[in-house]
């Protein structure tokens, strides 16, 4: 147990707070857990050049981050730097428990946590610092981020920290326990919680116009399918795929009129736009509205090369909303067991689950196969949105992820 006269101190440290589910996840934990039993600080690095600082969704929620300057995406020298300031951070505020999230703060944070756990005169008499530490994978990088010969060093650091460095590592589902435990053997079962993302479910309130508005600035008309992805536009979120689909759904023109957007920014964006050019595909950019434009969609689609539990598909199951994805890390979990729709559906590359749609295939004509077989089956639509809605509201509450955490801090087990 943490046993303190005082508040139990946290500190939060992620490595960027750009756009993106984690960032939304530690300003919810941090903010949440300043109470009469905690008190928290963030500590956050620096924003790298072609990705949106969400400095203001921190402001807004009456944080304050540290900021690292030294602490970036990119391994570097500067690293030093940066665990050189987290410890003299953590001498500071002296915490009670650490807790890093992603990939660059994990490694540096924990490496600090380390040293002021032992970098005192009390581990001569066998009395090192009372700190717990915890990592939480927001994902991983073992898979279509690096080469073979990085990956393996990588996993190598992991599986050090994981037994010499961190008391808890967090997941948020099942397929990243079963990933990190049994494919990469980075720690043992027993040192491995699961604790779902949590959102924030009144943000997510449809309009009063039901999403017309939003349509309206896209172009699309009321009979219109629209089609949406939503995220940051890098390497791992393969929006090439997505946009080559469309082009296979529009170049057909078999089934209903259809309108597709790519809502979110980053270093891609020109590329991408410049590539893949069509009046009936939209780059809507960032947008601070997230009930507004899911009312204005009819369906989401993930195309990811990897993935921890994907925030767009949580949101996109609040709002009622179908989806489409690539089978990647625990999109599997969010789309539940496969479903046996009629007519049966054998060889086409894809399984209709019990709350989404999964491609088992990198092929944009699988995709655009999916997609059009949605949008033409109204009741297939109508019973994932239920389905999702029920899921969502249910398991990936704000609230629910707040109490897991303050479960896992006071667990005198941990």
């Amino acid at each position: 147990m943490l046993n303190s006269p005082r508040k139990r101190k946290v500190v939060r440290i992620i490595g960027r707070l750009n756009v993106g589910g984690p960032a939304q996840h530690v300003v919810w934990l941090t903010e949440a857990l300043n109470d009469d039993v905690f008190t928290s600080i963030l500590v956050t690095g620096t924003i790298p050049p072609g990705e949106t600082d969400m400095g203001y969704f921190a402001r807004a929620h009456g944080l304050q981050p540290i900021r690292i300057a030294e602490m970036s995406r990119r391994p570097s020298m500067k690293d030093l730097v940066a665990i050189w300031k987290l410890l003299r951070i953590l001498q500071r505020e002296r915490p009670d428990v650490v807790h890093t999230h992603t990939a660059k703060a994990g490694t540096v944070g924990r490496v600090a946590g380390l040293a002021y756990r032992w970098l005192t005169p009390g581990t001569l008499l066998g009395k090192p610092r009372r700190v717990r530490v915890f990592h939480t994978f927001h994902g991983n990088v073992f898979r279509n981020y690096y080469g073979r010969f990085k990956t393996r060093i990588i996993l190598f650091v992991e599986h050090l920290l994981a037994r010499t460095a961190t008391d808890r590592l967090i997941v948020l589902c099942e397929q990243q326990r079963t990933e990190l435990v049994e494919t990469f053997g980075v720690a043992p079962s027993r040192k491995v919680a699961i604790i779902p993302i949590g959102i924030e479910m009144s943000t997510l309130q449809e309009p009063v116009d039901g999403g017309t508005h939003f349509r309206r600035d896209i172009g699309a008309s009321r009979d219109d399918f629209v089609v949406g992805i939503v995220g940051r536009l890098t390497e791992i979120k393969d929006h090439a795929l997505f946009l080559e689909a469309a082009a296979a759904c529009l170049e057909r023109g078999e089934v209903r009129r259809m309108r597709f957007v790519v809502i979110g920014d980053g270093h891609l964006r020109t590329t991408l736009q410049s590539a893949r050019a069509h009046p009936r595909v939209v780059f809507a950019g960032n947008r601070e509205d997230p009930g507004e434009f899911y009312a204005g969609l009819d369906c989401v689609v993930l195309t990811s090369l990897n993935e921890g539990t994907p925030l767009s598909l949580i949101e996109a199951m609040a709002c009622g909303k179908p989806w489409i994805s690539t089978a990647v890390g625990g999109v599997v979990d969010l789309a539940g067991p496969v479903v046996h729709e009629k007519p049966v559906l054998e060889n086409r590359g894809f399984r209709i689950c019990q709350r989404g749609i999964l491609v088992d295939s990198r092929n944009p004509s699988i995709l655009g196969a999916a997609i059009e077989y949605l949008a033409c089956n109204a009741n297939l639509q109508e019973n994932l949105s239920r389905r999702g809605k029920e899921y969502a509201r249910k398991y990936h509450s704000r609230e629910r992820l707040i109490a897991d955490i303050r479960r896992l801090y006071l667990d005198s087990q941990v």
